[in-house]
C-alpha cells in the first residue's frame, strides 16, 4: 500500500515539472533516493547502486532505472506502471566496462530523448564524475544542465500527511531519547546505549513502527562533546561526565530530530550557565517563528542572546528536513542562518540545533518544528533542559 495518495504522487510530479519548464530543462534525472521516492514512492536500500528516476515534461509519468535484481522493489513500492519500470542487467553492477549510465544513455536514445535539455542532480551524494562523463559521452546531442535541488526545493512545504508522519517519528523520537537518558549510566558502555536506542527508534510505538533513520545515534561523551559528530565506542562511561545525545525518529522515511545533552554527576558551574544560554536562545529563535519570517530572523534572535553573553557560533543554527535517507536527513535547502532569506511558510519543517562547541566540551539541546498558520509546532515532547543524572535519579537543571 503507497504511504501518499495517487493524487498527492501526481501533484508533487507537477510542481516538479512546473520548475522544470522555469529552468528549461525537459528531462529531469533524478539519483538522489528521496526525491525518487518522493515523486515515485521507491524505497529500497539500492542506493549503492546507480539507480534513477526520469522524469520527462510531456510524458505522465516517471520512468525508473535501476539494477535488475532491485526492479521487482520498484513494482512493490512505487504506482508507476510495469512498462515504466526499467531494469538493467546484472553485469553493468561494479563492472570496469560497462555502466549503468551506458544503459541510461541507451534508453533515453530509443525513447527519443537524447536531444534534449537534460537536467542532472550535479550536487548529490549518489551521482558520480564517472556517471556523469559516461552520460556525456552516450549522449553527445543532449544539453546537459544543473538541476541540483530542484526536486529538494518542492519538498520544502510538507503536506498534510507528511506533517503526519513526521509527529509520529517524533513520537518515536521521544521514546529513544527517553531510553538513551535513562541507558546512560556510569559504568555502561556506549555501545551498549546505542543498542538500546536503536531497539526502540526501530520498534516505534504499538500503533506504528519505526525507520532506520538517516543518521545513526550521535553520542559524543566527555572531551568528544566538543566534536558534535562522534558516534560511539565500546569505552564505559565515567563518573562526572557530559554526554551529548543526538538522534531522529523515522517513519515511512521522514524525520524528527532531538539532541539532549546530559550530565553524568553534578556538571561544572560553567556547563550548567552555558545550557541556559542555548536554551534562552533556542527559545528566542522558536518565538520569531512564523510565516514571513525569514531564516536570518531567526538566527538574528538567537545572536542576540549569545553575543550578550559574549559567545560566537559560526555554524549554522538549523537546517530544513524530513524525508530522507542516509548520509543526512536534512534536506539541503534552507538554512537558520545569517543571510538566508528563505521566507516561512506553513508546513515548513526544520531542525533547530543551536549546539555549541567549545576545546573540551559542548552543549547540545535542539528541537525540531513545523511552521504553522500562526507561529510554529515544536514535534516532540521532552525537557528543553541540561539533563543531570546523579546515581540512579535524574534531574532537570533549573532555568
Amino acid at each position: 500500500m503507497l504511504p501518499f495518495s495517487l493524487n498527492e504522487f501526481k501533484s508533487r510530479l507537477e510542481q516538479t515539472k512546473k520548475s522544470m519548464l522555469e529552468k528549461g530543462i525537459e528531462v529531469l534525472l533524478i539519483t538522489n533516493p528521496a526525491n525518487m521516492n518522493y515523486l515515485s514512492g521507491y524505497n529500497g536500500w539500492s542506493f549503492y547502486v546507480d539507480q534513477m528516476l526520469v522524469v520527462i515534461i510531456d510524458e505522465d509519468q516517471p520512468i525508473w532505472i535501476g539494477r535488475k535484481q532491485d526492479a521487482n522493489g520498484a513494482k512493490a513500492t512505487t504506482w508507476l506502471y510495469d512498462e515504466n519500470i526499467i531494469p538493467y542487467p546484472e553485469d553493468h553492477i561494479h563492472s570496469t566496462v560497462k555502466h549503468p549510465m551506458d544503459f541510461v544513455a541507451q534508453i533515453l536514445t530509443q525513447i527519443g530523448q537524447s536531444n534534449r535539455r537534460i537536467g542532472l542532480e550535479m550536487e548529490s551524494y549518489y551521482f558520480s564524475a564517472l556517471s556523469y562523463e559516461r552520460l556525456k559521452r552516450n549522449l553527445p546531442n543532449a544539453q546537459f544542465i544543473d538541476a541540483s535541488l530542484l526536486v529538494n526545493y518542492v519538498r520544502l512545504v510538507k503536506s498534510e500527511r507528511e506533517i503526519e508522519y513526521m509527529k509520529r517519528a517524533a513520537k518515536i523520537v521521544e521514546i529513544g531519547m527517553s531510553t538513551a537518558v535513562s541507558s546512560i549510566q556510569e559504568g555502561v558502555r556506549e555501545c551498549d546505549v546505542a543498542a538500546n536506542i536503536y531497539k526502540d527508534l526501530i520498534s516505534g510505538t504499538e500503533e506504528y513502527g519505526g525507520d532506520y533513520p538517516a543518521i545513526v545515534p550521535l553520542l559524543p561523551a566527555g572531551e568528544n562533546t566538543s566534536t558534535p559528530h562522534i558516534t560511539w565506542s565500546d569505552k564505559k562511561y565515567k563518573n562526572n561526565e557530559m554526554v551529548i545525545i543526538e538522534l531522529a525518529g523515522c517513519h515511512q522515511r521522514y524525520h524528527s530530530p532531538l539532541a539532549r545533552t546530559v550530565s553524568i554527576g553534578q556538571p561544572t558551574k560553567r556547563a550548567q550557565d552555558i545550557s541556559k544560554i542555548v536554551v534562552e536562545g533556542l527559545n528566542a529563535a522558536l518565538d520569531k517563528v512564523k510565516p514571513g519570517a525569514t531564516c536570518d530572523d531567526l538566527e538574528r534572535a538567537w545572536n542576540q542572546v549569545i553575543t550578550k553573553h559574549g559567545i560566537i557560533k559560526e555554524s549554522r543554527l538549523g537546517y530544513s528536513m524530513g524525508l530522507n535517507y542516509p548520509p543526512d536527513w536534512g534536506e539541503h535547502t534552507a538554512s537558520i542562518r545569517k543571510g538566508d532569506m528563505t521566507v516561512l511558510k506553513p508546513n515548513m519543517t526544520f531542525h533547530l540545533i543551536p549546539g555549541l562547541w567549545f576545546d573540551d566540551y559542548g552543549i547540545e539541546i535542539s528541537e525540531s518544528f513545523r511552521v504553522t498558520e500562526n507561529g510554529c509546532e515544536v514535534l516532540a515532547n521532552f525537557p528543553r533542559e541540561l539533563i543531570i543524572k546523579e546515581e540512579t535519579n535524574i534531574s532537570v537543571s533549573s532555568s
